[in-house]
């Protein structure tokens, strides 16, 4: 999932069109939802009226504590454009079977500033990583006109608080080691820590 992530931003990047927007307003319907950071707290706002299986997948690891001691060990782009990512890094004792896929053309959602979406390998391969959107990402959404895999990533939600915090992330220092081929230079060092992800009123 993380070679997948770096061959979309590269596209991204290569696009031109990773810009600032303004965020998704918040619906009646959205789930708040607090993760408590190292780093700060982040406030996001779930869209189960959207993308159901995704934010449903995602409230389970919340609601059985699985993203609690997880990390966010990855942040690439620059201070207003790129992603960090984060989540149970394929830990056995942590990850729950994979999720149908749910493309943007069919939630209506969109990698915009501050949304939240899926790592993936293949299609329908999501489990318990996500990453966190700054700027306007276009590439990572769902393109059918393209050959190969171009059923991009899966939004589900949008951060709503703490967007300052994720900044913050991004920005901090990489290994310059650790990571393989365009993925090297991306790894947080250290890594900030997930203390604990709740739901709120």
């Amino acid at each position: 999932m993380i070679r997948t992530l770096a061959l979309f931003l590269l596209a991204a990047l290569a696009s031109g069109s990773l810009l600032a927007q303004s965020p998704t307003p918040v619906a009646s319907s959205d789930v708040r939802i607090a993760l408590d950071t190292s780093a700060g707290r982040i406030v996001v706002a779930l869209h189960p009226d959207k993308a159901p299986v995704t934010a449903g997948n995602f409230l389970r690891y919340v609601d059985q504590k699985r993203f609690d001691g997880t990390v966010f060990y990855r942040a690439v782009g620059g201070p207003d454009y790129g992603f960090i990512q984060g989540g149970t890094q394929n830990d056995p004792k942590r990850v729950l079977p994979p999720i149908k896929h749910e493309p943007t053309n069919q939630t209506g959602l969109t990698h915009d500033d501050g949304a939240l979406s899926m790592a993936r390998y293949a299609p329908g391969s999501a489990t318990g990583d996500f990453f966190i959107v700054l700027g306007k990402m276009p590439a990572m959404d769902v393109h059918p006109e393209s050959a190969g895999d171009n059923q991009g990533f899966a939004v589900f939600a949008h951060v709503v608080e703490g967007l300052d915090i994720v900044k913050t992330i991004q920005a901090g220092p990489k290994s310059p080691t650790a990571g393989n081929g365009v993925m090297k230079g991306q790894m947080l060092e250290p890594t900030v820590k997930i203390m604990s992800v709740r739901r709120q009123p």
